[in-house]
């Protein structure tokens, strides 16, 4: 019979920790009142269990997941600890425990509580995923295509596919300002590190032209007979726009020159693509 104890699990914050957290619960037949990573600042009220992180309790934990529920459900719940969703590990604790006791039909079971919760943290975590997939602006510096986010869910692991197989021949930055990381690429090779703070240089006069041309070309190709900007906030929402190029006009004006400057580049056939 399991024990709804007052106990506290605190963990290292990973995924292999949160799984240890899994197979704590299950080997004391307990279940925590709270599953708190380190960094979160908590009020604690109940005693504190710290749960190391064991590479074979890991193990026996992800092999049982997908024999018990499916593959779908293993990944179900590597994208659910992606989210922002606040009580996260508890929801998965829960959601696991279902699918130990009715197997891949869990998946269905949105009537469930935990389930439902889930799934519209998944479901907010893809979607913000997607549109950073196309809101993402780069800028050139020191020949690195460098670009930045603030997303609300941990959205690297999902861009990394789709950039490097985009850029497959560049050298690219993603910095995510919310989570202190970065999705670092060179030719082939990709890796998402640790980086408490990104210090870019001011741009040269190139890429200066570049972003003049991209606003220019915003700005004359719509049509100024549906202008609507509703539309436009449903389809692009306004907390992506700080790191958008179009939206993000410079101080000061550039001279015509930028413009001119940047169409020479254009004509050239430059071999940096944008």
């Amino acid at each position: 019979m399991l024990d709804r104890s007052n106990m506290i699990y605190l963990y290292d914050g990973s995924f292999n920790g949160l799984l240890c957290c899994v197979f704590e619960s299950y080997d004391k037949k307990e279940i925590p009142v709270e599953i708190l990573a380190p960094d979160i600042p908590q009020a604690i009220l109940f005693p504190v269990k710290e749960i190391m992180t064991d590479p074979q309790k890991v193990n026996r934990v992800l092999v049982s997941i997908p024999k018990k529920m499916g593959h779908e459900a293993l990944d179900f719940v590597r994208q659910a600890f992606l989210t922002c969703l606040p009580q996260k590990e508890l929801y998965i604790l829960r959601f696991m425990r279902m699918g130990y006791c009715h197997g891949p039909s869990v998946m269905d079971m949105l009537a469930n509580d935990a389930v439902n919760i889930l799934f519209k943290a998944v479901k907010h975590l893809k979607n913000e995923s997607h549109l950073f997939k196309g809101f993402l602006r780069f800028s050139v510096f020191n020949n690195v295509l460098v670009g930045e986010i603030e997303p609300n869910n941990y959205v690297l692991p999902l861009l990394r596919q789709h950039f490097c197989q985009r850029y497959p021949e560049e050298r690219f930055l993603i910095f995510d300002k919310t989570h202190g990381m970065a999705l670092a690429y060179h030719p082939y090779q990709s890796a998402i590190i640790a980086v408490e703070d990104l210090v870019l240089p001011e741009p040269d006069k190139k890429e200066q032209s570049f972003r003049e041309l991209w606003r220019l070309f915003y700005k004359t190709i719509e049509v100024k007979g549906r202008h609507n900007p509703q539309c436009r906030m449903s389809h692009m929402p306004k907390r992506y726009w700080k790191y958008m190029t179009e939206f993000n006009r410079p101080q000061k004006s550039l001279p015509i020159s930028a413009y001119t400057g940047g169409k020479k580049l254009l004509d050239s056939g430059s071999d940096e693509q944008r």
